[in-house]
This record gives structure tokens, C-alpha cells and sequence, in this order.
């Protein structure tokens, strides 16, 4: 593939398998789905297997996205057996979510990629800021509101979540600890929110590179069976092993982490993060 010899394979797979286990990790203990680490690893293992820029960052969302599904469920199974996941919360965020991630895959290919990293980088350092500062005083309320303002931060938590091939674990923590709510409760919510998230937002991509082999027969990397639309299979299959078996991990390790630790790791992490993309940017 790509003029790769079998030891590069070979070394692309294995960092494919360690970056699955450090995924569902993450899922578990901040229960982000682990797209934020998954799409940049993605990004360069596909530059390196010769797909063309049009359709690389498509691929490793959607690739993202479906790696999510398998790994949020077993992350939301865990944090529910716990009884820390808040049902009132997913039964008025399940119908704008799933609006905001269909209108979301439908526009990935046209967003403006920029204006979402700038996006992205300010609700991850403001959410940073707030945790690692221990500022509990920046708060938009004392819970979390009733009504159509529930329905849109709903529906944007879909659509900025499908855009960037994450979880929706990063805009959902952060909405619930700002209007109150504990840090291990949001963790656990947010782990619900990106199942609705990851299997609408999977098939989409799906749909909207369907053409994409097509455009670019030349890219092995794009045909079945390697590829099926903007979600690489194998890149899946090579992640969602390690992935499944660390998540529990993740969640054991929340639940046992003080409230003011989950807070300190969870903002460090924000951080790392918003700094990639502020590196992006520039």
C-alpha cells in the first residue's frame, strides 16, 4: 500500500493497536469516546498510506467516529452499572443531538475546517482553565436549564462533535460542570451522549464518501475492502480491539480518582489538546 515495505506496515499496525488501548482509556476515565486522540494518530497514518488531502481528514473522522461506537457503549455499560449516568439528561438531549450530527455529516465536507479548529481550541482551554484553576465560581447557572436552550446546546453538542470526530464527551463535561454538575456525573452522561453521537455520525461518513473510492482509484486505502466510504475498516479493526478491552480500565480508574484529581487530569488533557490545534492553526 503506498510503497510500504511489510516492516512499515508492520509498524503502522502495532502504533494503530497502542493507540487503541490509550483511546478507550481515555473513554473510560473522561468518557470523551477518545476521538481527540484517534483523529491526528489517524491523520498521519494515512498520509503515509498515499490518501490524497481532499479525502484524508473525512477519513479519519469518520474512522474516528465508527471506532467510538463499540468503545462508548462498553464505556456507558460500566459508568450506568455504577448508577453515575443522568437519564433525564439523555432523554432531553437524544432528538437535537441526532439533528446536529445528521446536519453534521451532511456539511463536514464544506465546513470551514479553520473556524472550527478556533472553535474547538477555545472551549478546550476555557473548560481547562475552569478546572485546573478550581474556579468554581464560572458557572452559567446552579443546573442545568429547561426548554429550548437545553435544545440547543443539544444540538450544537451533535453537530461540533460530528465535525471533529470526538465523542461529544468534550462539549457535554463541559456544559454540565458549568451549570453544577460533578465531575464523575458528567464524565459518566457524556460516555450515553457519544453513542448517540458515534452511529449516526458513522453512517453518515459513510454516506458522504461513498464516491470517494471512485474519485481516487489509484488510493488503495479508499477501496473496499480496506475502506467503505470516509470509514477506513481496517484502520477499525486494527484499533477497536485494545480499545474494548482497556475501556473498563478507564472507568475504574475515574471512580477511583477525588473529584479534585478527575478535574486536575481532565483539564491537563483538554489542554494537550487545544494545544494541537492552536499548532495547526499556526
Amino acid at each position: 500500500m503506498a510503497g510500504l515495505n511489510v516492516t512499515e506496515i508492520v509498524e503502522l499496525a502495532a502504533l494503530l493497536i497502542a493507540v487503541g488501548a490509550l483511546a478507550g482509556f481515555l473513554a473510560g476515565v473522561f468518557g470523551i469516546g477518545g476521538g481527540a486522540i484517534l483523529v491526528p494518530v489517524f491523520y498521519e497514518c494515512f498520509r503515509i498510506a498515499g490518501v490524497p488531502l481532499e479525502a484524508r481528514m473525512p477519513l479519519c473522522i469518520g474512522t474516528s467516529l465508527a471506532i467510538i461506537i463499540p468503545t462508548s457503549i462498553r464505556s456507558f455499560r460500566a459508568h450506568m452499572a455504577r448508577g453515575a449516568v443522568d437519564m433525564e439528561i439523555l432523554r432531553k438531549w437524544w432528538w437535537p443531538i441526532l439533528i446536529g450530527v445528521i446536519i453534521g455529516s451532511v456539511t463536514a465536507r464544506y465546513a470551514p475546517e479553520r473556524l472550527f479548529k478556533i472553535v474547538f481550541v477555545a472551549v478546550a482551554w476555557s473548560a481547562a482553565a475552569r478546572l485546573l484553576l478550581a474556579r468554581d465560581g464560572w458557572k452559567l447557572g446552579d443546573d442545568l436549564p429547561d426548554g429550548p436552550l437545553m435544545k440547543i446546546y443539544g444540538f450544537f453538542v451533535g453537530l461540533l462533535s460530528t465535525l471533529m470526530g470526538i465523542g461529544g464527551g468534550l462539549f457535554s463535561n463541559l456544559l454540565m460542570t458549568f451549570y453544577g454538575r460533578s465531575i464523575h456525573q458528567a464524565v459518566a452522561t457524556s460516555s450515553a451522549l457519544a453513542v448517540l453521537i458515534s452511529i449516526p455520525g458513522a453512517i453518515g461518513y459513510i454516506y458522504a464518501g461513498w464516491p470517494a473510492a471512485a474519485r481516487f482509484p489509484d488510493v488503495a486505502a479508499l477501496q473496499l475492502p480496506f475502506a467503505v466510504g470516509y470509514v477506513s475498516l481496517i484502520g477499525a479493526l486494527l484499533v477497536m480491539p485494545t480499545s474494548l478491552l482497556v475501556a473498563p480500565l478507564g472507568v475504574k480508574a475515574a471512580h477511583a480518582m477525588s473529584k479534585r484529581a478527575l478535574e486536575m487530569a481532565f483539564g491537563i488533557y483538554l489542554f494537550i489538546v487545544g494545544s494541537r490545534f492552536v499548532i495547526a492553526l499556526i
